[in-house]
C-alpha cells in the first residue's frame, strides 16, 4: 500500500470535520439546506487553512447522488469516486501553472460540456489570483452568463489580487487563522488514531508555532511521530 502523509490521510471529508472554520461551513450548509447555490465562490484566507479542503467537501455535497446536501453520503459511486481522486465532474486546476489566456479559453470549451454523472461540472481553481489580467477578462465573461449546470471555486491567498470584477460576482467566503487550542486538539486525534502517544506540552508547541495553519502543523507532527518512534523510550 502506498505512503500517504498525514495531511492527507486524515483530509477532512464532511463540513463537520472542518476544523475552525464555523463560520464558512455554516454559510455552505445552509445554502446547500436552502437549496441556494452560488454558481462563482471566492475563499479567501492564508495558506493551509482549509481552502481547498473545503472546496472538495463542497464539490462532493453538490454531486452526491442524495445531494446537493448538506452531508454528502460517502458510499455512492459519484462519492466514492471522488474521494478516489477519479470523479470526471471536478476538476482542480493551479492558477500559478495555468495562468494565462489561452489557458482559460481551453477552460471556457470544457465549462460548455455537461456533466457526466453529478448534477454540476464544478471546478475549483487554487491560487487564482496568479491569472494574468488577460486571463482574468475571459474568465469574467463565463462568470458573468454561468451554465445552470456549472459552479467555479476560486481560491486565493490574496484576495486583493483579484479583480474586483471577479469578486462581484462571487460569493466571497473568508477563513482565518485557526487558534493554537483547536489545532492541538486536532493533533491529539491523530494521534490517537495512530495510537502514539505525544505529550500535550508537545502538541500545545506545534500549535503555537504554526501561526494558524493545520496544514503545516500536521507536517511538524509527521517529523515528530517519526522522530518518536525512534525514541520509545522518551515518548512512551
Amino acid at each position: 500500500m502506498t505512503y500517504q502523509v498525514l495531511a492527507r490521510r486524515f483530509r477532512p471529508k464532511t463540513f463537520e470535520e472542518v476544523v475552525g472554520q464555523e463560520g464558512v461551513t455554516g454559510t455552505l450548509v445552509q445554502g446547500l439546506k436552502s437549496g441556494r447555490i452560488a454558481h462563482a465562490w471566492l475563499f479567501a484566507g492564508p495558506r493551509g487553512v482549509g481552502k481547498t479542503t473545503t472546496a472538495r467537501i463542497l464539490a462532493r455535497a453538490l454531486n452526491c447522488e442524495k445531494g446537493p446536501t448538506p452531508q454528502p453520503c460517502g458510499v455512492c459511486p459519484v462519492c466514492k469516486d471522488f474521494l478516489a481522486g477519479r470523479d470526471p465532474d471536478v476538476e482542480e486546476i493551479d492558477g500559478a501553472s495555468n495562468r494565462r489566456i489561452e489557458n482559460v479559453r481551453e477552460l471556457r470549451e470544457r465549462v460548455s460540456y455537461m456533466p457526466l454523472r453529478g448534477s454540476y461540472k464544478v471546478f475549483i481553481i487554487d491560487e487564482v489570483h496568479m491569472l494574468t489580467r488577460e486571463a482574468f477578462n475571459a474568465l469574467l465573461k463565463t462568470l458573468e452568463e454561468p451554465p445552470p449546470h456549472v459552479v467555479f471555486i476560486l481560491a486565493t491567498t490574496e484576495p486583493h489580487k483579484v479583480p474586483e470584477t471577479i469578486r462581484s460576482r462571487c460569493q466571497v467566503l473568508t477563513f482565518h487563522r485557526i487558534g493554537p487550542k483547536e489545532i492541538a486538539a486536532r493533533l491529539g486525534q491523530i494521534c490517537e488514531a495512530e495510537k502514539k502517544k505525544i505529550p500535550a506540552e508537545v502538541l500545545s508547541e506545534i500549535a503555537a508555532s504554526v501561526r494558524g495553519g493545520m496544514r503545516d502543523a500536521e507536517s511538524i507532527l509527521e517529523r515528530v511521530l517519526t522522530l518518536a518512534s525512534g525514541m520509545k523510550g522518551e515518548f512512551g
